[in-house]
């Protein structure tokens, strides 16, 4: 099956890029809202997932071991832009746990915001792990690692207890199997499963509404989802799409992008969760995509469906700051 065009990139009146993907709405009793595409094909979330990933954090009794607020949930949910505030609560985080930086096994790279990559080098500093995008996670990783004694070296590997509690959330939230076929290896080396792209929007029907859930769950779930919602800077960063989406309507909508045109989401008050897949991998085409789906979903509420078909019609301007161009959703998504 051949996935639609559903964004297109003009320049001018002249289309001159389009990007194919796929999408799913569902309810958290597995009701399909909307299916655009194949949403039967596995597909790896990446980052978009992170929010379920962090659960074990919340069960386990780490995160209220060591006082974690909205804050630090929200940076364990996160792909941050390295920026300062990011980097030192991730390595706050740490300190609680008696453990710094060096415990990190994410990897390197510069902050991805310019401004703090910059101000970086000027300094004649040199990126480490706190800055990686993952540092957050990692963070709630080893935490919660520490708190439950478990031996914290190694644990972004397949097989390791805690990387089998990520594995079991994963499963038991989505509804679909987290087996050896289906792994890979994440860009931060944790595991990471390709599975039909909608088990990730019933995943996130049921973290919105904890439908299904125990009663643990239910309020971790909680928990995550509204500390995202509260401390969104926290989830991304400066200028970044999830920031935009969720203090376009703070704590009515979720949103998490990941790497490859990756991207979930859900509404709370509609009980609905929203997965998505760009197949050429373009994170605007994604971005456009879910403001897009948001949109239609909350048009009756005429402002905010504004605000964010704004988003999804991203302008394409020269290095002068002119607008030559746009993002332009489809039909298919219309």
């Amino acid at each position: 099956m051949t996935n639609p065009v559903l964004i297109e990139v003009l320049r001018g009146a002249i289309v001159e890029s389009a990007h194919r993907g796929a999408v799913a709405v569902f309810d958290a009793d597995g009701k399909s809202v909307l299916e655009i595409g194949d949403t039967s094909r596995p597909v790896f979330p990446r980052s978009a997932v992170k929010a379920i990933q962090a659960l074990p954090l919340v069960e386990s009794g780490a995160a209220d071991a060591y006082g974690f607020g909205n804050r630090e949930l929200a940076l364990a949910c996160a792909s941050h832009s390295g920026e300062p505030a990011h980097a030192e609560l991730a390595r706050a985080m740490l300190a609680k746990a008696g453990l710094d930086g060096n415990a990190l096994e994410c990897g390197t790279h510069w902050p991805s915001n310019h401004d703090a990559e910059i101000t970086l080098a000027r300094a004649g500093g040199t990126p480490n792990a706190l800055h990686n995008n993952c540092s957050g996670k990692h963070s709630g990783f080893l935490c919660t690692c520490v708190h439950a004694g478990i031996a914290h070296q190694g644990y972004v590997k397949a097989g390791h207890a805690l990387q089998e509690m990520v594995r079991d959330a994963m499963q038991s939230v989505t509804g679909a199997r987290h087996g050896a076929d289906e792994r890979a290896t994440d860009g931060c080396s944790i595991p990471t499963y390709a599975v039909p792209l909608k088990s990730f929007a019933l995943g996130f029907a049921r973290m919105a509404t904890a439908r299904g859930f125990g009663p643990e769950r239910a309020k971790a779930a909680k928990r995550l989802f509204s500390a995202c919602m509260a401390e969104p800077f926290f989830v991304a960063g400066t200028g970044r799409a999830d920031v935009a989406l969720m203090e376009a309507a703070p704590g009515r909508i979720f949103a998490k992008g990941g790497a490859e045109g990756a991207y979930c989401a859900a509404v709370p008050e509609l009980g609905l969760g929203i997965s998505l897949k760009c197949d050429d991998g373009a994170g605007r085409a994604g971005e456009a995509m879910v403001a897009a789906i948001l949109a239609k979903l909350l048009r009756s509420d005429e402002a905010l469906a504004a605000k964010l078909s704004d988003l999804a019609n991203a302008p394409i301007e020269s290095r002068v700051g002119a607008k030559v161009g746009a993002l332009r959703p489809t039909a298919a998504l219309s």
